[in-house]
């Protein structure tokens, strides 16, 4: 791994830990084993290197896929959630942290193409299909569909363990009920 490399993971873990506040280049420089004059060599500032440093992490990169060719759609549905979600508590630090500062920092925010965004789509698209199939119902608005389950897959990651009162049965179990749920709801009567 190179310095940079290395700054920049030591960079993202003190952030996800402390904010940006917290996150020091005297610390930041500690976690990276490196002198703190080098963080400025490289990156030129704090900011600029947390910026790059969240966004290096792959917060932001990765997004499970669905098929192109839906199969059966209650499963592909699953497999997708249980994925998306999976990414999502791994995540969850940077993500609250990233969250708990966007005001202060809103240079810390993802660009515009991101996996949240390119999981939207990707379920977007997957649900175009199928409604174009007559699978799904035709009024549905697909976009207030997509928006609906990756809403709660966000809640619960997100949740799950500061609000462990509010999810009643484990992860899995919880997601397979909001897919049931959000097939039943969006599923064409004829279909069904």
């Amino acid at each position: 791994m190179d310095i940079r490399e290395r700054i920049l993971n030591a960079a993202a873990k003190v952030y996800s830990e402390v904010g940006f506040r917290g996150a020091t280049t005297r610390r930041i420089a500690e976690e990276a084993d490196v002198n703190e004059v080098t963080l400025f060599r490289q990156f030129g500032s704090k900011s600029a290197l947390l910026h790059e440093a969240v966004h290096a992490a792959g917060l932001f990169n990765e997004s499970p896929e669905l098929p192109l060719e839906p199969g059966d759609p209650r499963a592909d549905l699953l497999t997708w959630s249980l994925a998306h979600y999976a990414d999502l508590v791994t995540k969850r630090p940077m993500i609250r942290t990233c969250l708990g500062e966007c005001e202060e920092h809103p240079d810390i925010l993802p660009p515009a193409d991101t996996a949240a965004r390119r999981s939207q789509g990707t379920l977007n698209a997957y649900l175009t299909t199928l409604q174009a199939r007559g699978i799904l119902r035709q009024d549905l608005d697909v976009a207030v569909a997509t928006a609906m389950l990756t809403g709660i897959l966000f809640a619960d990651a997100m949740g799950r363990d500061i609000l462990p009162a509010l999810f009643q049965s484990d992860h899995e179990t919880s997601i397979a009920a909001y897919v049931d749920l959000f097939l039943r709801a969006i599923t064409a009567p004829e279909s069904a």
